[in-house]
């Protein structure tokens, strides 16, 4: 089985579907590292319930973005990480992460990509006042919500829609959504 590090900056619920999945064995991985840039983060509550270790540290007490990704490489080369999955992780992956995990490192963004990449994809959709947004499984390069699609399922929008309903309804499609993309590419890693 894999052994994937999950990276998050905020409550952790794609954290916690990806662990429950694990657990019920709709995804076969071990969940073997939460990596958290915002010390006191949901998270790392979620992470400590499931007694998975955690790495948590703060980006402004390095000097750049290449000298904690070298760190957090550390921590996943000691924990043999085989894939990342960003879940509602705020940062963009430098070049460090990039090149040592190429291919293996997917996120979940809550739009139909290409359309409203970056932060608060919700709020923008809302605020386009279009009929349909969704969710996109997307493998990650160096752009901002740039990488090639695996797979997005969409989601209607109501007459009255709020940002707490569509995020309601974001979430419900991320939590059986994104597990089922990791079990397969992770499924097909096994079989290339």
């Amino acid at each position: 089985m894999k052994n994937i590090a999950i990276f998050a900056s905020g409550s952790g619920s794609n954290f916690q579907a990806i662990v429950d999945a694990v657990k019920n064995g709709t995804l076969e991985a071990n969940v073997e590292l939460l990596v958290c840039d915002k010390p006191g983060a949901f998270v790392i509550d979620r992470a400590e319930i499931e007694s998975i270790p955690s790495f948590v540290f703060l980006p402004k007490s390095f000097t750049n973005k290449e000298e904690y990704e070298r760190v957090i490489l550390e921590e996943l080369q000691e924990k043999q990480i085989d894939f990342i999955v960003l879940a509602g992780y705020m940062r963009l992956i430098g070049p460090t992460l990039l090149e040592a995990y190429e291919g293996r490192i997917v996120n979940i963004h809550p739009s139909l990509l290409p359309a409203f990449p970056g932060k608060d994809a919700i709020g923008q959709a809302l605020d386009a006042k279009v009929k349909v947004s969704g969710v996109t499984v997307h493998y990650v390069d160096a752009g901002m919500d740039t990488g090639p699609v695996i797979a997005q399922e969409q989601v209607e929008l109501s007459e009255n829609e709020t940002k707490e309903s569509l995020q309601a309804k974001i979430h419900e499609i991320e939590h059986h959504l994104y597990p089922a993309v990791i079990q397969q590419i992770l499924q097909h890693e096994r079989g290339a």
